[in-house]
């Protein structure tokens, strides 16, 4: 028999069917959240971007200075010196700024990912064991109705259960557990199909 992800009865299948939505609008909401503030912390490395640009560009225009103050001669090399100093700390600046870069990149890869998995384990751990479980039992219960003796079995367990669906059975001389002993036909299938539409099944 196929494995059934929803249940027979109306009522039951569209609370499971509002749940799953449910379910899936959160763990939409929480991935569009943390991709916003990924973008909103991404928007502050802009300043690494531009001190990178800024301190590469200097360190570019000093080199060629400098190799230019090269070729005065006598004291090309000690002009060239300054220059290369200077260049040397626009490469600095342009790390700074790749490093300010990665740190906030690392930060919103942190922060986009707790954004995500926080809210979606949690959402799991309260929907997907629910899911599972229902699943598994409606699986069970079939299977038991169609073995031998399942619907005594089945029968059995609405006896055992809330009372309130019971007084929807005529109750025959004895009562219905007497009944059940007895192994009257009718009286066990009402209450095996009361224990189907319980897990929202239908006979």
């Amino acid at each position: 028999m196929p494995m059934r992800l929803y249940a027979q009865t109306p009522a039951r299948r569209n609370r499971q069917i509002l749940a799953d939505l449910f379910a899936v609008l959160l763990i939409a909401a929480a991935v569009t959240f943390a991709l916003t503030v990924r973008g909103a912390i991404m928007r502050l490395a802009e300043p690494g971007r531009k001190v990178e640009s800024s301190g590469q560009g200097l360190a570019n225009a000093l080199t060629e200075a400098g190799d230019t103050a090269s070729g005065v001669p006598l004291v090309g090399d000690l002009l060239r010196k300054p220059f290369r100093s200077a260049a040397d700390a626009g490469v600095g600046l342009a790390d700074a700024g790749r490093s300010l870069q990665d740190v906030v990149s690392q930060v919103a890869n942190l922060a986009t990912l707790a954004l995500i998995v926080l809210p979606v384990a949690f959402v799991l751990l309260l929907w997907l064991p629910l899911r599972v479980r229902w699943i598994r039992r409606s699986a069970t219960i079939r299977d038991l109705l169609d073995a031998p003796g399942g619907a005594d079995l089945l029968a059995l367990r609405a006896l055992t259960g809330p009372p309130r669906a019971l007084s929807t059975i005529p109750a025959p001389a004895g009562g219905l557990a007497d009944a059940w002993r007895r192994g009257d036909p009718r009286v066990i299938a009402d209450l095996s199909e009361i224990a189907l539409k319980r897990a929202g099944l239908k006979p």
